[in-house]
C-alpha cells in the first residue's frame, strides 16, 4: 500500500533554477521528471527529491529537476561527472541503487558529500534504467535513522517509481529524442500552506519568518516587519535572501544549507548590515517537511567572533572565503587527500588554503636527514628565503622549533615575531606569521609558513583549523613522498620492458616513441616492438594492455616477450595472434588488450597483418597521401578463448610510411575518436617523410601537448627505404 502523497502535490508548480518565478519547460520530458520527482519524496516520506539525466557532455549528469530544496544553496551539485565518489555517481556508474541511511552510512562510503553537506540527513538514489539503457538516476531526501537501514519497502517503492519514469523516458528515445538534459534544473514549489493564526504568533516580541522550501517568505508577524524596517508587501513571496540581504551572507549558507538537508533546529549569530556594521542578532532556524521558520531576536556579540567576520575587507580571500574556511575545513582537506605529487599538495595549499584565511606567503619545508630544504615558496621577496635552505635542526629559528616542539607559533604582528626571535631577518615590518609543525604519524614532515600582510589575532578557532589542516598537509606531503619513490620505481620498470634499439635493416628504416600520461604514475600497458624473425622478415608489434600502473607494465611485458617468442619461432601472423590471447586468458591478470601485428618483407614490401581490437593503422603513399587502413579485426586479447584473427594482405610502396598507434594519441576526453584518427592522418599527410626521426617527433608532439593527458601513447613508424 502506497503512503499518501504529500498535500496538494498535484498542484506542485515550476518555478526557475534561481527560485525567481515559473520558467518554462525546456525539454519535453518535464512533465514525466517532475511526476516521478514528486511520486518518489512520497513514496518513501520524503521532503526533498530530484532526478539527474544524462547531458550532452559525455560523462557529465546535470540535474533536471530539484523539488523541496532552494535551488540557489544546491548550485554546486547541480553537474555531477559519473567519475566522481558521489553517491548519484555511483548509482549511474553501476546501475545499482544507492540508500544511506544516517551521516554513518553516508560518511563511511561517501566522505566527499559529507565534506560539503554535513548535515543529519538520509538519501536515497535509484538508477532510471530501461531496455539497455542508462538514462540517470531519481534520489529523495529523508529524516535520518540512525542505525536502521532503509527497509525494502521503501526500497521497492523508490524502484517502482525509477521504472515508470525509465519506461516513460525509453519510450521517448525510441522516438527519436536524445533524452538529455543540458539546461539549469527546474525547480518544483509545493503550493502555498496557512501561515497559522496570526494572533498568537503577533504577541511574541521575536521576529517570526515563516519560508517554504524553496526559501520564499510565507508569512511574517508583527515584530519580524518592524525589526526588518520592511512590511508584508516587500517581504511576502520573495526569496529570503533578496529580502534580507544580510541574512544571505556567504557566512550563513552552510546554516541554512543544515536546516533543509536535516531536521535539526539550528541556531547562530549574525550581524545585521557590513556597511556599516549593525547589530547582533540571534537567529534560529526551525525545519518542517514543509518548509522552515525563522526567529530572530536581540543577541550580545558572539564570545569569539572571527576578525574576517567582524571587520570584512574587500579584495581576494576576503569575508566569504575566509568564513567559508572556517565552516568547512574539511571540503579544503578533500582537496589535499587528491594531491598526489609534492608539487601538488603545494599548489592546493596556495590556491585553496592561503586564500581561505586572507594569507598572502606561503613556504613549505621538507625534512630531509636532520636539515630542512625549502620545497616550495610563494608571496616572499626573491631570494629572501634561501638563507634558510638547508638550516640544521639545532637552529633557533621559528620554522625549526615548530617542528622540533610540535608545537605550531603564532605571531600576531612581525613585532611579536622580532621580539620573541631578535637577530633572525624578517620579509617586512607589517603583517603576521604563523609556523605550522608537519608531522604525519608522530614522524616529521617538515614544517609550513603562513604569512599575513596586515597584523592580525588567531582565534582559537583558526588555530584548532590550521593545526589540523597541518597534520593533512603533512600527511599528503609523506604520501606524495612515497609516490615519488613508487613512480620512479615504475618508470625504470617501463624502461626495462621497451626495446632500447630497433633493429636496423636494408630497404626499412623504423622509429619508435613513447609518452607516459600526465595523471597517475607516468606508467602504463602502451608498448612496440620491432622483431628479426629467422626468415628474413622483420615482425612490427604495436599493443595497449587495459589499465595504468604497475600491474597493467608487468602484463605488458609478458605479451610483449609472448609475441617475440611465437614471432621467433616462425609463427604465422594469426598463430601470434591467437598465441598470445590464449597465453593472456591462462594468465588470468584480471586486464585484456589491443594489439596490431604486421609481419613485413623489407625487400618485397609485401605485408601481413593482423588486429585485436586495436586502432586501424595509417599509410602515408609516396605522394603523400594518406589513408586509414581497413584490417580486419578481431576481438581485444583476453577475452575469448576461440578467437579468430584474419590475416589482411597489403603492400607497402618505397617512400610510403605505416604508422601503428595506441589511442592514447587520438583519444581526447568529450571528443570522439574518429576526430582524433582524422586529426592524426592529416599530420602524418603534412610531415617530411624523412628524416623518420622528425615526422614521429611531430606526431608524438599533438599529445604532448595535452596538459592532462589520462593515457599512455606509443607510436611506430616504419618507412621503405629505397
Amino acid at each position: 500500500m502506497r503512503p499518501p502523497p504529500p498535500r496538494g502535490h498535484a498542484d506542485w508548480v515550476t518555478a526557475g533554477p534561481d527560485d525567481h518565478g515559473p520558467a518554462p519547460s525546456r525539454d519535453a520530458t518535464a512533465p514525466a521528471l517532475a511526476r516521478a520527482t514528486v511520486e518518489a519524496v512520497a513514496a518513501v516520506g520524503g521532503y526533498a527529491g530530484g532526478v539527474y539525466l544524462r547531458s550532452g557532455t559525455e560523462g557529465l549528469l546535470r540535474m533536471a529537476v530539484l523539488a523541496g530544496l532552494p535551488g540557489r544553496l544546491f548550485r554546486p551539485w547541480w553537474r555531477m561527472h559519473v567519475n566522481r565518489p558521489y553517491p548519484v555517481a555511483e548509482a549511474f556508474r553501476s546501475g545499482q541503487a544507492v540508500h544511506l541511511a544516517d551521516v554513518e552510512a553516508a560518511m563511511r562510503r561517501f566522505p566527499q558529500l559529507m565534506a560539503g553537506l554535513p548535515f543529519p540527513f538520509a538519501s536515497l538514489y535509484e538508477p532510471v534504467t530501461a531496455d539497455g539503457q542508462r538514462f540517470g538516476v531519481l534520489f529523495a531526501l529523508r529524516a535520518a535513522t540512525p542505525g536502521i537501514p532503509v527497509g525494502a519497502v521503501d526500497r521497492e517503492r523508490l524502484r517502482e517509481a525509477a521504472d515508470r519514469l525509465a519506461h516513460e523516458l525509453a519510450a521517448r528515445a525510441e522516438a527519436g529524442d536524445p533524452v538529455v538534459w543540458d539546461g539549469d534544473p527546474m525547480v518544483l514549489r509545493a503550493p502555498a500552506g496557512h501561515a497559522g493564526p496570526r494572533e498568537a504568533v503577533d504577541r511574541l516580541a521575536q521576529a517570526v519568518l515563516s519560508v517554504d522550501r524553496l526559501g520564499r517568505i510565507g508569512f511574517v508577524n508583527s515584530a519580524a516587519q518592524d525589526l526588518l524596517g520592511l512590511g508584508e508587501p516587500q517581504l511576502l513571496g520573495r526569496v529570503v535572501w533578496e529580502a534580507v540581504p544580510w541574512l544571505g551572507h556567504p557566512a550563513y549558507e552552510d546554516h541554512f544549507r543544515a536546516v533543509f538537508m536535516s531536521t535539526e533546529p539550528v541556531r547562530f549569530a549574525a550581524r545585521r548590515g557590513w556597511h556599516p556594521p549593525g547589530d547582533w542578532l540571534s537567529v534560529v532556524l526551525h525545519p518542517g517537511p514543509d518548509g522552515v521558520t525563522l526567529t530572530i531576536g536581540a543577541a550580545e556579540k558572539p564570545s569569539y567572533a572571527p576578525a574576517t567576520v567582524v571587520q570584512p575587507t574587500p579584495g581576494p580571500g576576503s569575508p566569504a572565503d575566509r568564513a567559508s574556511a572556517l565552516y568547512r575545513p574539511v571540503a579544503l582537506a578533500i582537496a589535499l587527500t587528491e594531491a598526489v605529487t609534492a608539487r601538488q599538495v603545494s599548489a592546493v595549499v596556495t590556491e585553496e588554503l592561503l586564500p581561505a584565511f586572507g594569507g598572502r606567503q606561503l613556504a613549505i619545508y621538507l625534512l630531509d636527514e636532520r636539515h630542512l630544504h625549502l620545497a616550495w615558496e610563494t608571496g616572499f621577496p626573491a631570494g629572501f628565503l634561501d638563507r634558510f635552505d638547508g638550516v640544521g635542526l639545532d637552529v633557533r629559528l621559528p620554522g625549526v622549533e615548530t617542528l622540533t616542539s610540535g608545537r605550531p607559533l603564532f605571531f600576531e604582528s612581525m613585532q611579536h615575531l622580532a621580539a620573541a626571535y631578535p637577530g633572525v631577518p624578517l620579509d617586512a615590518d607589517v603583517g603576521a606569521r604563523a609556523f605550522l609543525p608537519l608531522i604525519a604519524s608522530g614522524r616529521p614532515v617538515g614544517s609550513c609558513i603562513l604569512g599575513f600582510d596586515a597584523p592580525r589575532d588567531f582565534s582559537p578557532e583558526e588555530r584548532t583549523v590550521l593545526t589540523a589542516l597541518a597534520g593533512l598537509i603533512a600527511q599528503a606531503l609523506e604520501r606524495a613522498r612515497r609516490y615519488d619513490s613508487e613512480a620512479a620505481l615504475a618508470r625504470g620498470l617501463q624502461a626495462a620492458l621497451l626495446p632500447h634499439r630497433l633493429p636496423v635493416r636494408d630497404h626499412v628504416q623504423t622509429v619508435g616513441r613513447y609518452l607516459p600520461g600526465t595523471l597517475g604514475m607516468d606508467v602504463g600497458g602502451d608498448w612496440y616492438d620491432v622483431i628479426e624473425t629467422g626468415a628474413g622478415m622483420l615482425a612490427l608489434v604495436i599493443g595497449d594492455v587495459q589499465g595504468h600502473g604497475v600491474a597493467a607494465a608487468a602484463t605488458m611485458g609478458q605479451l610483449r616477450s609472448a609475441v617475440r617468442a611465437f614471432a621467433l619461432s616462425g609463427s604465422s601472423p594469426e598463430q601470434v595472434m591467437s598465441g598470445t590471447n590464449q597465453l593472456l586468458i591462462d594468465l588470468d591478470p584480471g586486464q585484456f588488450a589491443s594489439c596490431c601485428y604486421v609481419l613485413l618483407d623489407p625487400e618485397t614490401g609485401a605485408a601481413r597483418a593482423v588486429r585485436a581490437g586495436h586502432p586501424q593503422p595509417l599509410l602515408r603513399h609516396p605522394d603523400g597521401r594518406t589513408e586509414v587502413l581497413d584490417l580486419a579485426g578481431g576481438v581485444v586479447l583476453g577475452i575469448d578463448t576461440e578467437a579468430s584473427y584474419p590475416v589482411t594482405e597489403l603492400r607497402l610502396e618505397t617512400g610510403s610510411v605505416l604508422a601503428l598507434y595506441t589511442d592514447g594519441l587520438v583519444e581526447e576526453p568529450g571528443t570522439d575518436i574518429d576526430i582524433g584518427v582524422e586529426r592524426l592522418r592529416l599530420s602524418l599527410s603534412a610531415a617530411r617523410p624523412t628524416p623518420l626521426t622528425e615526422a614521429a617527433d611531430r606526431l608524438i608532439g599533438v599529445a604532448g601537448s595535452t596538459a592532462n593527458r589520462p593515457d599512455d601513447t606509443a607510436l611506430l613508424l616504419a618507412s621503405r627505404t629505397p
